[in-house]
């Protein structure tokens, strides 16, 4: 994967935190998200996911200098699809679903999406640390 492509990664995958939490929650105004699971959606968590994504963003342009940086997205990635993983088993999307569009959508992407970024940030904390330089 060449140096151009990870960095658009960096920036899709912020911007898709971005876009996402502001669309879907209709800019904080559709409580049926926090509602759904305040644990980890509420609107402060909604806002932290942004806050991710703006952080995404802001190590594009650096990533190569950020090994730890870039193995901490690993993580926060994989703790948020085993959170959506748990949900779904212990939940219903349909019953979302009935109660709001966005909502639905919201809960049947955002693990999906967040796994997809996981394997993305895993590969590149793995080129990282098998030739720090020159990815």
């Amino acid at each position: 994967m060449s140096e151009k492509i990870i960095r658009n990664g960096f920036i899709a995958a912020g911007l898709m935190n971005i876009i996402a939490v502001l669309v879907l929650s209709r800019f904080f105004t559709n409580q049926v998200i926090p509602e759904t699971d305040p644990a980890v959606m509420s609107n402060f968590g909604l806002v932290m996911i942004m806050v991710w994504g703006l952080l995404y963003i802001a190590v594009a342009f650096t990533f190569k200098n950020a090994k730890w940086v870039v193995g901490t997205f690993v993580i926060e990635k994989l703790i948020y699809v085993v959170a959506w993983l748990l949900w779904m088993i212990n939940n219903n999307v349909t019953d979302v679903y009935d109660k709001d569009l966005f909502a639905g959508i919201f809960y049947s992407v955002y693990g999906i999406n967040d796994f997809i970024f996981f394997l993305f940030f895993l590969y590149v904390f793995y080129k990282l640390l098998v030739k720090p330089t020159d990815s």
